[in-house]
């Protein structure tokens, strides 16, 4: 018996023509807006709140998901949940979808379920596709730099994973401009390109510009960013303290509140103030304002409620920033 309402998406959902980005040299586009499914796709929201979430992204035309081995809670949980999905929802439109996951952080006990080795990285790709329900991930990341393992292994695992059929592409996570680097020349010797490297990025956060954005534009990768609204600050939640129902109220594994500053808070009011002015929202700013930068591909969004990304979504239609406009923002995070 079906205990779910089936599923059509939306006609319209590639209405926007200029809504997706070459990813670096590749032939991969990505919507310039991806939807992560790292803070609600664990055991804290119902699976009927998920659907609606993922059904209003891609209705939208965001035809990107991305998740991690860890996502949760508990770990694995996410990716079960969307082992879940694909099933009631998205089989009929895997060919549309870009489905990324990622290993390099703590997943189980021992040695061998952490960071960058060969060990761990087949293994964790293994099973994050049985969780998952497919056959293959489009990208598979190696989440974050081993400072033990040689990087020519974790590499070759990488390459492994491709040749395999586990992923169409590769990529890494929060890694250095100097490791990038090397990472890249590893794989392009090894003739399996890097796609990408995510890394946060928002208003709060920037030393992905002082060399990270150049490297990867050379090497001919792609960039997308996580955190774009600084876990929720960049919005107007907190301008007036910690609402109980805010992340940073009820659930502070990412923003914990000590990290809500007077001083971050009086230019948050500043930027809500000329969002204002621009007729939109501070998080929508936000989001124009770390994809003004051609080089950043993509940028990672989160929600707890539908109506979240259809607002985000709106982002895309307001005009770009004014010379005049970038140079009120730098003076007001200076």
């Amino acid at each position: 018996m079906q205990l779910y309402e089936s599923y059509t998406a939306s006609e319209t959902r590639y209405a926007q023509s200029d809504f997706y980005r070459r990813c670096g040299n590749s032939g991969l586009m990505l919507p310039r807006l991806s939807f992560g499914l790292w803070h609600n796709f664990g055991n804290i929201t119902p699976l009927g709140v998920q659907q609606q979430i993922l059904r209003t992204a891609f209705d939208a035309g965001i035809t990107h998901f991305d998740l991690a081995n860890n996502y949760g809670p508990p770990y694995g949980e996410a990716e079960t949940n969307f082992g879940i999905h694909m099933d009631r929802d998205w089989r009929p439109y895997r060919d549309e979808l870009i489905i990324s996951t990622k290993a390099g952080y703590d997943m189980w006990p021992g040695p061998y379920g952490n960071f960058g080795s060969r060990k761990y990285l087949i293994a964790s790709a293994d099973q994050s596709l049985k969780r998952m329900h497919l056959d293959y991930v489009d990208i598979f990341y190696h989440h974050r730099p081993d400072p033990e393992t040689p990087l020519e292994e974790t590499m070759g695992a990488l390459k492994t994973i491709v040749d395999s059929g586990r992923a169409l592409y590769v990529g890494i996570s929060n890694y250095p401009a100097d490791r990038a680097r090397q990472a890249a020349e590893i794989m392009k010797a090894l003739g399996v390109p890097l796609l990408i490297c995510q890394s946060r990025y928002n208003m709060f956060t920037r030393n992905i510009e002082e060399e990270l954005l150049g490297t990867l534009a050379g090497e001919g990768m792609g960039c997308i960013v996580f955190q774009p609204l600084a876990g929720g600050l960049l919005t107007d939640k907190y301008i007036h303290g910690i609402p109980a129902d805010s992340r940073a109220g009820h659930d502070p594994r990412y923003l914990k509140p000590d990290m809500i500053t007077e001083e971050k808070i009086a230019r948050v009011v500043r930027l809500n103030e000329l969002a204002a002015k621009r007729g939109e929202s501070l998080a929508q700013m936000a989001l124009q304002w770390v994809l003004r930068d051609g080089r950043v591909t993509s940028a990672l969004i989160g929600a707890s409620r539908p109506e979240q990304i259809r607002e985000n979504i709106k982002a895309l239609q307001f005009p770009d920033f004014s010379a005049q406009e970038l140079q009120e923002i730098e003076a007001i995070l200076a």
